[in-house]
């Protein structure tokens, strides 16, 4: 991105933040000269140690370790994008879905981010800035019965939870916002392409078609990428966008069919 963000010096946190989207987000702040704090349970190699904190985000130890960590090496935060997410759900409709995969879906895609909000909004409102991005999902709005209505409801929770939240702090200076991705072509993106791929006897190229026609469809014809992702994400949380709160962008190659 040629343009000047305005991210330069400021402390980040990125959940998630070595693989996918999550990846591309804290790298694309690093570029911009962001300090950033990327969240996960195994650290890269190519990763400062300064730069990484090891953490379980379904557990409430696990986030009460991102906190401190934020507090020790930031020394407070600037902005939060809570990429944490993603299905663990079983195809079988919702006869599939006991208790314990709701739980699971919620501890993954809706806790995290309201236990490290909770914690780390005071000192924002300190502050009187900040900004908090919160990755929903189309599937909010465009839930696959067979296979995310779980996730796709966790997700609309988020989604909800967000909204309030904005209501609430944006007379303090803090921001939120929502991205919501479609389908994105990560690393375990690919993955499934080729496991749908191998089961249909296909090539690569035939397993991104069966996943797009399962969805309805992409007008644009492609996937988007974790960067072209993460490119938005960075545009929200700077002072370009000083003027954008409380609502949630689309960012799905037209997927989602309605206005």
């Amino acid at each position: 991105m040629s343009m000047n963000l305005e991210l330069t010096g400021k402390r980040v946190l990125v959940t998630a933040g070595t693989k996918g989207i999550g990846g591309a987000v804290a790298a694309l702040f690093r570029q911009h000269g962001a300090n950033v704090l990327a969240v996960a349970r195994v650290k890269p190699e190519q990763l400062s140690p300064d730069a990484f904190v090891a953490a379980d985000l379904t557990t409430i130890a696990g986030c009460d370790a991102v906190v401190r960590a934020v507090g020790e090496r930031l020394g407070g935060v600037d902005s939060i994008v809570h990429v944490l997410g993603g299905s663990v759900a079983t195809a079988g409709g919702f006869a599939a879905l006991d208790d314990a995969t709701w739980h699971k879906e919620l501890s993954l895609n809706l806790f995290p981010a309201v236990r490290l909000d909770r914690a780390l909004l005071p000192g924002m409102i300190a502050q009187g800035a900040g900004v908090i991005i919160h990755i929903t999902s189309i599937q909010a709005r465009l839930p696959l019965p067979e296979s995310t209505t779980a996730y796709a409801a966790a997700k609309a929770a988020l989604s909800t939870y967000s909204k309030s939240l904005s209501k609430e702090v944006a007379p303090k200076g803090i921001r939120v916002v929502r991205v919501a991705p479609g389908w994105v072509e990560t690393e375990a993106a690919v993955s499934f392409v080729k496991r749908i791929a191998a089961q249909a006897d296909t090539d690569y190229d035939g397993g991104k078609q069966i996943i797009m026609d399962s969805l309805g469809g992409i007008p644009l014809g492609r996937p988007a990428t974790p960067l072209e992702v993460a490119q938005l994400i960075a545009f929200l949380a700077s002072p370009r966008a000083v003027m954008i709160t409380g609502t949630e962008y689309v960012i799905d190659g037209g997927t989602i069919p309605v206005v």
